[in-house]
């Protein structure tokens, strides 16, 4: 009997035999190593984009392009109300699904349940808070490493709990919460080090944004690396003479990645806050905002940034993915940020490499040599002056992560074109305790470039930025992308489909109707020889839904509520 059907079914007959005392478990549990970590085994799916250099890629090719007509639904789990966006972990038959109320472990072949934690996570806490800044986990991911699962919370802690029973071995205080700090997403593992970013650095206050790492086995503090360049420090001129308190931002809400052979983490950062220039009383590039930061795994020295759009102005952060691919005998890494230019830099010195814009947006020319974007002038908010620009704040790509396919050598990118109407307002007078995103009235505007179609879905050539196929659709795409060895490319929207696309073409091999928005991080995975496909659906983004409102009123057709669902899908 092979190890992954050994768990599988062990940890079924644990739900028999100890539901009624609640110590289900899993057993025979195989701890995870860093080996797994950097190459997993196919069948697993154990980092947020199922390998550390973020391509969302899978070998798994049972499911393919003869195949995948006959995808079926073969189990389904409820998961609890909210917006989670989430993206389950598979190991040896065994998934692991977050959500903003706990953590579930489920057999993944059956759906069956095995063990749950909510502890201190189910509390509602104050209604009148956004749902992100209530007692929570942090949405997105978690990580797995050796027999430990780890989790960020809106708390802004991190936890560690037994991957077997799901009991927690060590909670972390990181930051102090009631300054705004939160953890939005989970954390990645490098080398043994737990390494996540901080968000909710919109706030004035006397500390700024950051990422630290933590030992796994302890939770204990090893290093801790400002995104807010300090004044006095390099850098520290570019957000001109404001004291640390008003230096706000630069919060890097989505996972970064990491390189073995450059053994280099790299992470996103978000724009400056208040989001226009005007409202920060300063027009400086304010480091390390709206960057990609290559950090020393063992120190968290940055070893180079790269800053997208220096002086951001319009709420159109780079904080995404970050992708590195082999091809032929360069190594590159890739991000795109809300903008919609896939950015291509070298992943050893951050060197700028090319930049291709998909042409939806009007805010920034690319500098040839150095490779910045360049904000034009006109585009600039005067407050109190309308300015008209695209894209709009929701930014034609968002946080709903690309995907790389290696026989293709091309992305696959899920965007929404569109464009804003707005005029920022004065700000009061910066005091510690106070600042914020900024006063702004903003009002969405279809793009010219696709007025009856809020959704685009391209796959993009990573030598020449040509694009090679495209599905435009009246609605949203509204997951992250998935790519498998069977040559196909999974992708959902807000009118609750789920397709599968020929990745050499863009042909529609597969669709099914989902009983929410498709919001999550989709993944592949096998037991026992047999693969699935998981999809996460929920209420969908609301910005997403306020802005297909507003174009199609006559059409919508969102479910009452807020239920979301795991489907899980395989061939017959």
């Amino acid at each position: 009997m092979s190890r992954v059907a050994h768990v599988v079914m062990v940890s079924t007959l644990a739900v028999l035999v100890f539901a009624e005392t609640g110590v289900t478990q899993v057993r025979e549990f195989e701890p995870v190593t860093d080996e797994e970590l950097l190459n997993p085994d196919p069948g697993d799916w154990i980092n947020w984009r199922r390998t550390l250099d973020g391509q969302g890629y899978s070998p798994l090719d049972q499911i393919n392009r003869e195949t995948v007509s006959d995808l079926q639904l073969v189990w389904s789990w409820a998961l609890p109300p909210g917006t989670d966006e989430v993206t389950p972990l598979v190991h040896d038959g065994v998934m692991y699904v977050p959500s903003r109320s706990g953590v579930q472990a489920l057999d993944a072949a059956t759906g069956d349940f095995i063990w749950g934690y909510t502890g201190r996570l189910s509390e509602t806490g104050d209604t009148s808070l956004p749902a992100t800044r209530r007692p929570g986990l942090a949405r997105r991911n978690l990580a797995i490493y050796e027999d430990r699962l780890f989790v960020g919370t809106s708390r802004s802690e991190l936890m560690a709990l037994d991957a077997r029973t799901g009991e927690v071995v060590w909670e972390h205080q990181v930051a102090d919460s009631a300054l705004g700090y939160r953890y939005t997403s989970g954390p990645i593992i490098v080398r043994g080090r737990v390494v996540a970013g901080m968000t909710g650095c919109e706030r004035y206050k006397n500390e700024v944004c950051f990422i630290s790492a933590h030992d796994a086995r302890t939770g204990a503090e090893l290093w801790r690396t400002s995104t807010v360049a300090r004044p006095g420090d390099p850098g520290g001129d570019t957000w001109g003479d404001l004291p640390l308190a008003f230096r706000a931002g630069a919060d890097a809400w989505i996972p970064g990645s990491y390189d073995a052979e450059t053994d280099l983490i790299y992470w996103s950062t978000a724009q400056p806050k208040p989001w226009a220039s005007a409202q920060r009383g300063t027009e400086g590039a304010a480091l390390y905002s709206n960057s990609t930061l290559a950090l020393d795994p063992e120190t968290g020295e940055i070893r180079w940034y790269f800053q997208h759009i220096p002086a951001e102005t319009h709420d159109l952060d780079e904080v995404f993915e970050i992708v590195l691919v082999d091809r032929g005998d360069r190594r590159s890494l890739f991000k795109m940020g809300k903008i919609g230019v896939l950015w291509e830099l070298d992943p050893r010195t951050g060197a700028f490499r090319a930049a291709h814009d998909l042409g939806y947006q009007n805010i920034v020319d690319i500098d040839p040599i150095g490779g910045q974007g360049i904000l034009r002038r006109e585009r600039i908010p005067r407050l109190g002056v309308a300015v008209d620009y695209c894209p709009g704040p929701g930014g034609v790509k968002n946080l709903w992560a690309m995907a790389y396919h290696p026989e293709t050598r091309a992305f696959y990118i899920p965007l929404t074109p569109g464009c804003a109407h707005s005029v920022f307002s004065e700000m009061p007078a910066p005091e510690v305790g106070g600042g914020g995103i900024g006063l702004s009235d903003r009002a969405f505007v279809v793009h010219p470039e696709s007025p009856q179609q809020l959704g685009d879905f391209v796959a993009m050539d990573s030598d020449t930025g040509e694009v090679l196929w495209r599905r435009r659709s009246r609605w949203q795409y509204g997951t992250a992308v998935l790519t498998t060895g069977g040559g196909l490319v999974f992708v959902g929207d807000i009118d609750r489909h789920m397709y599968a696309f020929d990745a050499r073409d863009g042909t529609e091999l597969w669709r099914t109707r989902t009983p929410t928005a498709t919001d999550g991080f989709p993944i592949t995975y096998a037991v026992g020889g047999r693969q699935y496909v998981a999809v996460p659906s929920g209420p969908g983004w609301s910005l997403a839904w306020r802005n297909a409102r507003q174009v199609f009123p006559e059409d919508m057709q969102r479910p009452p509520g807020s239920g979301s669902v795991l489907q899980v899908f395989a061939l017959p």
